[in-house]
């Protein structure tokens, strides 16, 4: 049983932090890391920048461009991963496009990101056809699993599909929307909501996309196992006037 494995095997309301790989600082993953598990955040997902994010909002879009002038390349984020997980031992997701991956060699980034300690990986613009025909089996070689995105407007076939090819979790989009594009839960998300809890799938759940404090987290933990904070973790990280540790602990203690 790998580590996602057993958080969703042994865990609920499971909090899922998004952080951007070499922002605000270059080596300050390493840290923001270390402190959300301190925090007790059950896992992570560290976002790999990228010069055309599809599924991220304006928040994200800049970390990933300071990040970039910063210096981060994906060398680095292996080598900040393995230096984090001397110490941290909560499932890390990553989170990027499959241009990333096909630019460094899809096999050697699998390899290498198993061997630093990934679990697995969340690519919006993999086509669920092209991760079955081409990178499956690699993904089971290397022991990583995948997480694939439905929406409001996804169909209930496909949802089912979706559900039983995404390994990690299945994520589920709250609005169909960029992340980060909205303040609260509306009725019809709620509703959505509720219909995939209906559906009763074999496969975790998280929601994400729209979550941004204590209330929206815990209002979809009533739905799935849990859910994930991304842009409104990177906003406190870029307005911050304390020290990470400070930063990083007074954000999640609400939640947790």
């Amino acid at each position: 049983m790998n580590r996602l494995e057993h958080l969703f095997s042994t865990k609920e309301n499971i909090l899922n932090i998004y952080t951007t790989a070499g922002f605000p600082r270059l080596n300050d993953t390493i840290e923001i890391i270390k402190e959300l598990a301190a925090s007790g955040v059950d896992m992570v997902e560290i976002g790999m920048p990228f010069s055309d994010p599809l599924a991220d909002g304006p928040t994200i879009q800049h970390s990933s461009e300071v990040a970039i002038e910063n210096g981060i390349t994906l060398n680095i984020i292996f080598d900040q991963i393995k230096e984090i997980r001397k110490t941290v031992d909560i499932p890390i997701m990553l989170m990027g496009y499959i241009n990333q991956l096909m630019k460094y060699g899809v096999e050697d980034f699998l390899a290498k990101a198993a061997a630093v300690g990934v679990d697995g990986f969340i690519l919006p613009d993999l086509p669920l056809d092209i991760y079955q025909e081409e990178y499956k089996a690699l993904f089971e070689k290397h022991n990583l699993k995948i997480s694939f995105l439905i929406t409001p407007q996804t169909t209930d076939d496909r949802i089912k599909l979706i559900a039983k090819e995404s390994t990690a979790f299945l994520y589920v989009v709250s609005s169909f929307a960029i992340t980060g594009s909205k303040s609260d839960l509306q009725q019809s998300q709620l509703d959505y909501f509720k219909k995939i809890e209906a559906m009763k799938l074999n496969t975790p759940k998280l929601i994400g996309f729209g979550i941004s404090n204590a209330d929206t987290f815990n209002t979809a933990c009533n739905y799935a196992n849990g859910a994930i904070i991304g842009s409104a973790f990177i906003k406190t990280l870029t307005t911050a006037t304390t020290k990470l540790k400070t930063t990083i602990h007074n954000f999640i203690k609400p939640l947790k």
